[in-house]
């Protein structure tokens, strides 16, 4: 039992940004606390959370290089191709598209291409982090547990628990989610705003199978996501992220089965034969949120703590995997060199590298929504010809699939598929 201890770092939230960070800090060789108030019975439950998470080439290389993918590589589906379409909601499609075929990357003499991503249930990347968190002795996993308030003085930061513990550290990071009490504590402000639309999530069953192709496909009311997932026996699977308006999401949650089933069928088509749902439905308001800085004193904000966005690309867990994995480097290699680990030199070091890719993200997948999530003719007939142009310019198709592979700018070690 942890009361009144020590370690290095102390991380307040235990979710998949959180405990991955614990676990790259703990392989690397220091110390490292995860408080976390859900109890692991209850985060790996049907009932938690029906989403499943697109992980990106480059953050699959950062999960295996902290030991963490051969605990997935089962649960994960290889996403071979993206397709990117534009329909209006009652069936039509147009015939301008946009194609990511992973084979475009191939290299003369090189292995076959990797896969531009996988698909992940997050129940079963959190089972695979609990899994390799009981490998790392140096892994302290404090759950379930409430931070009660924190305390950043000249040389610790320390978490009062609220069963009369506390832990110690000479860094406190948050990745207690985007309502973030840390980030409250230090008057960390944020720009937020909230889009008129729900993401509705769940596993479909389909009669043909998905050929590891990833859909996204454009509707006015937003887009509605088919993602391929790792068959269950003989079924085959994907799960939606059905964006829908807020004054239509909750009837849709409600329908039964079948009419759910033609809902979908509706608007995604018949391209993958009948489907229906094979799980809980869940229903998430949609927003945006960046917090105005990423760090204070003795304190870093990741994940969902320093930014939130829209799930139109599926990037959102891949850029909090980002921030794992530049921030963990920042940590450990000021380590390494006997310095401090709460200095002001790493922390302000991490908020430069991840401000950029951070906002740029945060720029795309803004306007795409509101670029995408109308039915005005002049505007379809200029996003469809854009796609149709992108698709037909091969090195410029090549980059954007670079990009959604996170493989592109100023990569950390981790992410380039290297050891800390």
């Amino acid at each position: 039992m942890l009361e009144n201890q020590s370690v290095d770092v102390v991380i307040a939230g235990g979710g998949l940004v959180g405990l991955t960070l614990g676990i790259a800090l703990a392989d690397a060789g220091l110390e490292a606390a995860v408080i976390d108030a859900e109890s692991p019975d209850r985060m790996t439950g049907d009932a938690y959370d029906g989403r499943s998470s697109a992980i990106a080439y480059g953050s699959q290389q950062a999960l295996a290089g902290i030991g963490v993918w051969r605990h997935l590589v089962k649960a994960a589906q290889p996403i071979l191709h993206i397709r990117v379409s534009d329909g209006d909601g009652a069936g039509g499609v147009s015939r301008l598209f946009l194609h990511y075929d992973h084979k475009l990357l191939r290299e003369k003499r090189r292995a076959p291409p990797p896969p531009l991503g996988y698909i992940v249930e997050n129940r079963e990347i959190r089972r695979g982090l609990l899994a390799r968190g009981k490998e790392l002795p140096r892994l302290r996993h404090v759950s379930p547990a409430r931070i009660e308030r924190t305390e950043r003085s000249g040389v610790t930061a320390t978490a009062y628990l609220s069963d009369g513990r506390s832990i110690a550290g000479k860094i406190l990071i948050a990745a207690d989610g985007r309502n973030s009490p840390l980030r409250g504590e230090a008057g960390i402000r944020v720009t937020q705003w909230s889009y008129p639309q729900t993401g509705i999530v769940c596993t479909v069953n389909h009669e043909l199978p998905h050929e590891g192709v990833a859909h996204e496909h454009f509707l006015p009311a937003g887009p509605f996501a088919m993602l391929p997932m790792a068959p269950a026996g003989k079924q085959q699977r994907s799960s939606i992220v059905w964006t829908e308006r807020n004054d239509v999401s909750a009837a849709m949650l409600e329908l039964n089965d079948n009419d759910f089933g033609a809902e979908m069928e509706r608007r995604f088509g018949m391209s993958l034969g009948r489907l229906r749902p094979a799980s809980r439905r869940f229903g998430y308001p949609l927003s945006l949120l960046h917090a105005d800085r990423y760090i204070d004193h003795r304190l870093a904000l990741v994940g969902d703590a320093a930014h939130a966005i829209h799930p139109i690309a599926g990037q959102g867990l891949n850029l909090g995997l980002r921030d794992v994995a530049a921030l963990a480097e920042c940590i450990v290699d000021s380590w390494r060199l006997g310095l401090d680990i709460g200095n002001s030199l790493a922390l302000e070091s991490y908020e430069r590298w991840r401000r950029f890719d951070t906002m740029a993200l945060i720029a795309v997948t803004d306007s795409l929504n509101r670029l995408f999530s109308n039915d005005l003719a002049a505007v379809r007939l200029v996003r469809d010809l854009g796609l149709a142009a992108v698709n037909q310019i091969a090195p410029l198709k090549r980059l954007f699939m670079r990009h959604a592979m996170g493989v592109v700018g100023d990569l950390p070690r981790l992410v380039r598929g290297e050891r800390l």
